[in-house]
């Protein structure tokens, strides 16, 4: 039978409202609250556009970040041959690291400014320091500067309107509206794996990175300019620590923090692990386009499922997926056919954690308070996202790999230290999933 505790009952999203005037009459105000009760939500409508926006922006700043794998392999190769595969990893993991470390400030400036005003911002940074990293190529500083700050800065704000706005035009489809826009994202982390190792191969790492920002701007700034609210965006309180007293919203806040710690480390290596093996440098790339392309399977499957099976139950099964893919496969992958099937399910399982995370906390705090709910947690995958990769990468050196190419040639043996310390923390995330899980809902066969 359900326990329900008294922070459970702060988890449930108001159905009704008692009644209160919404028309302006002598002595009364429209209630500011009323566009976000769920019965409101139009479940539709504009919020399409919105969708089809977002997803848009989405494929611009997930995809850089996806095929950074093969941007770092072709630095270490060509004009930064001397510096360490961790430190590459870094300028990514930075820009990772700042989009989460700004998402409360990125939150309160939508408020503040709206969110259109910052998305048009937010694209403009990010195709501008794709193009600057065009002109640093040989200069790590100038790379943690542009692909780091810049990038990771403009991708913040557009992280947080991607994440925000749906929860104000959906509410039973908010599985399906997140599921399409991360869609963009594994969509544009595939595509641009390939169509960036072209280009280094045609005409050099600068120039991939220039074209990469002016196709970014291109598109993404008329995308930009289709955003806007539905209601304006509450002012709440800029961190509601009044959370934690939930606990399985903590639970969920610690599983988001140490999952990111594993997230990247696979689409990172994938590319150097493969010529590890003997694999060429093309090959690579495929892979990281084949992880790319099931995460994006996994961003868009996991809304309906979460509609279906209950974000929470979603939420678990997609860690237990990314911990023993991780595991169990990933390890013996000494040959193109089990690194394939890694690839497929570890690519699924870290889409779906990006469309999960956000309606897991949606459906505890309900559309009105979701802003901040989400704003935190992601600040929480702030050590994840700036650490994550690099750790991986000091073990690889410490393991036997070499400070050029990561350990091009020496096996699957020097990368076995980083892959067990990132199934090792996906494996620790799904405890506090199943914590959280079992705090909200004894039952095992019920839709939480």
């Amino acid at each position: 039978m359900s326990t329900t505790t008294e922070t459970e009952i702060e988890l449930q999203i108001p159905t009704t409202l008692p009644h209160r005037p919404t028309s302006r009459s002598p002595g009364h105000e429209p209630d500011p609250d009323s566009a976000f009760v769920t019965t409101a939500i139009p479940n539709g409508g504009y919020g399409w556009t919105i969708v089809a926006a977002c997803s848009l922006l989405t494929f611009w700043f997930n995809g850089l970040s996806g095929s950074w794998g093969v941007l770092q392999t072709a630095l270490l190769s060509s004009s930064l041959p001397h510096t360490s595969a961790s430190t590459i990893s870094f300028v990514g993991s930075l820009a990772l690291g700042c989009i989460v470390a700004f998402g409360l400030i990125g939150i309160r400036l939508m408020r503040w400014f709206g969110a259109r005003t910052i998305a048009l911002l937010g694209v403009t940074l990010l195709g501008a320091g794709e193009i600057a990293s065009g002109f640093t190529t040989s200069n790590i500083g100038g790379l943690f500067g542009t692909s780091g700050v810049l990038v990771g800065v403009g991708t913040c704000l557009l992280y947080g309107a991607s994440n925000m706005l749906p929860t104000q035009y959906f509410s039973s489809k908010l599985g399906l509206a997140n599921g399409l826009v991360k869609l963009g994202g594994g969509l544009g982390a595939s595509i641009l794996s390939i169509v960036l190792e072209a280009f280094i191969r045609k005409v050099g790492i600068a120039w991939a990175f220039r074209a990469l920002g002016l196709l970014t701007l291109a598109t993404g700034i008329p995308a930009a300019c289709l955003i806007r609210e539905r209601a304006p965006i509450r002012d709440v309180p800029f961190i509601e620590l009044s959370m934690f007293r939930s606990p399985p919203f903590t639970a969920v806040f610690i599983a988001g923090a140490l999952a990111t710690f594993a997230l990247f480390v696979p689409p990172y290596f994938l590319p150097m692990f493969a010529q590890s093996i003997g694999l060429s440098s093309g090959t690579g790339a495929a892979l990281v386009a084949g992880f790319n392309f099931c995460t994006a399977i996994g961003r868009f499957a996991a809304g309906p499922l979460c509609d279906a099976i209950g974000p929470v139950n979603m939420f678990l099964i997609t860690m237990l997926l990314n911990a023993v893919s991780m595991l169990a496969i990933w390890p013996a992958s000494d040959t193109l056919g089990p690194l394939v099937l890694f690839a497929m399910l570890n690519g699924i399982a870290n889409g779906a954690f990006f469309t999960t995370m956000p309606t897991v906390v949606a459906s505890m705090f309900g559309p009105g308070r979701a802003a901040v709910a989400m704003g935190m947690a992601i600040t929480g995958w702030t050590g994840g996202y700036l650490m994550g990769a690099p750790i991986a990468g000091y073990l690889l050196q410490m393991a036997g790999g070499t400070e050029v190419g990561g350990g091009k040639g020496f096996g699957v043996g020097v990368y076995r230290p980083a892959i067990f310390y990132a199934g090792g923390v996906a494996l620790a995330a799904s405890i506090f999933v199943l914590i959280a899980r079992m705090r909200m809902e004894t039952k095992l066969i019920k839709r939480v």
